[in-house]
This record gives structure tokens, C-alpha cells and sequence, in this order.
């Protein structure tokens, strides 16, 4: 009776709200029942959802004092309405597709037994933590105004930044993130906690540079 109960439990598929409340436990069971394509549309539709919002948050004076001269404001928000709309569909898949080959990369190399299939249900599953935040953000700058691309809950939008930069990607969803990233590897992926965690941390300082890289572009001199 106890080893069937043990199975049932083990064949328990993972939930996507149970990454908010109980992490560990889905990991675990996306190990044992990996699943990738329901959760993987929801979390599409989430971010539809939040970049629509951004879309909609966008207004003529945010790409003017961006640089985008006056008399093509209207054609450049147009196509920027549409390409934000569009990128959160592909964003979600994008994003899990390129972090689990890496990391089923460092797993070869580790000599891990986790599958590709298990590291992209993984990824998936931790990708509802950046629709949350996104939805949030974009939600409460189309209410309240402002630059979208600035997150409230980030150190930009705590400090009031007039433009994203480095602060805008030290931000507490993008942490939330990394801790469950660092948490699922260990987990599902088996890698040992120094490991994992140096791995998350690696790919949240390369989010920074990233956005460091953006920050150096935008101040450089128009040619």
C-alpha cells in the first residue's frame, strides 16, 4: 500500500501555480512527469497578454524622447505596437529553447542524466515567475503611465530612472527566477547546489550585461 502511494505521488503531474507556493515539489515531480506543451501555450498567452499591455502603454511621447523624430512618430509606434504583440508569442519559446540547450550542455559535461525534455519542462515551468512580472509591471504602467520598459519592480523603477539600463535588469521577478532556476537544476537536473547555483547566477549576470551592452549602444554617438 505505502509503494503504491509512493508511485501516485511520484506520477503526480506539476502544476503551474505550484511554482509560486510549493517549487520544490513541482520540480520533483517534472523530473518523474515532465510536461512541456499545455504550459508552454499558457505561458505563451501570458506573455501575449503582458506584452499587449505593453504595446498599449507605448504613446508618441515615450518614442520621442527616445530619439524618434516627430513627423515619423505615428509609422514607428504603429510597427512597434505590432512587434511587441508578436514578440511576446515567441518569446516564451525562444527563451526555454536556447537556456535548456546550454544548460543540457553543462549536463553532458557534468555527466547529469537529465534529458532535454525534462531541463525544457523545467525552464518552462520557472518562465511563469517573468509572466507574472510582466503582466504586473505592464498593468500598472498602463494605469499609472510611463516608460513600460522600466519595471516598477525593479532598482530603475524604484530610483526612478529615466531609462532602464543595469537597474532595470536587477529586478525582483528576474531574481525570483534565478533562485528557481538555481532550485530546479538541483532538483531535476540533479547537479550539485555549487553547480546550480553558479550556473543561475551566471545566467542573470549575462541578462545585466546584456542590458549593460543595450545601455552603452543607446548613448553612442549617431552617425
Amino acid at each position: 500500500m505505502e509503494l503504491q502511494t509512493e508511485v501516485n505521488i511520484q506520477k503526480e503531474n506539476p502544476k503551474l501555480l505550484g511554482m509560486f507556493t510549493s517549487p520544490g515539489v513541482q520540480f520533483e515531480r517534472i523530473k518523474q512527469s515532465p510536461k512541456i506543451w499545455a504550459p508552454l501555450t499558457i505561458i505563451s498567452i501570458l506573455y501575449a497578454i503582458g506584452m499587449a499591455l505593453m504595446a498599449l502603454s507605448l504613446d508618441a511621447a515615450t518614442l520621442i524622447a527616445q530619439g524618434v523624430p516627430e513627423d515619423q512618430v505615428d509609422l514607428v509606434l504603429t510597427i512597434t505596437k505590432v512587434t511587441v504583440a508578436i514578440t511576446g508569442i515567441i518569446t516564451p519559446i525562444i527563451g526555454v529553447l536556447v537556456s535548456s540547450a546550454i544548460q543540457l550542455v553543462i549536463a553532458k559535461i557534468a555527466s547529469s542524466t537529465v534529458s532535454f525534455k525534462q531541463l525544457l519542462s523545467m525552464n518552462t515551468f520557472i518562465m511563469i515567475i517573468g509572466a507574472a512580472g510582466l503582466i504586473l509591471n505592464m498593468g500598472i504602467r498602463y494605469a499609472i503611465g510611463g516608460d513600460p520598459e522600466i519595471y516598477i519592480t525593479s532598482l530603475a523603477g524604484l530610483l526612478n530612472q529615466d531609462k532602464a539600463g543595469v537597474l532595470g535588469s536587477i529586478e525582483v521577478f528576474g531574481i525570483w527566477s534565478a533562485i528557481l532556476t538555481a532550485l530546479g537544476l538541483h532538483k531535476t537536473a540533479q547537479f550539485s547546489k555549487g553547480l546550480a547555483w553558479t550556473i543561475a547566477v551566471i545566467f542573470f549576470v549575462v541578462s545585466i550585461g546584456f542590458a549593460l551592452v543595450g545601455t552603452l549602444l543607446q548613448g553612442a554617438p549617431k552617425l
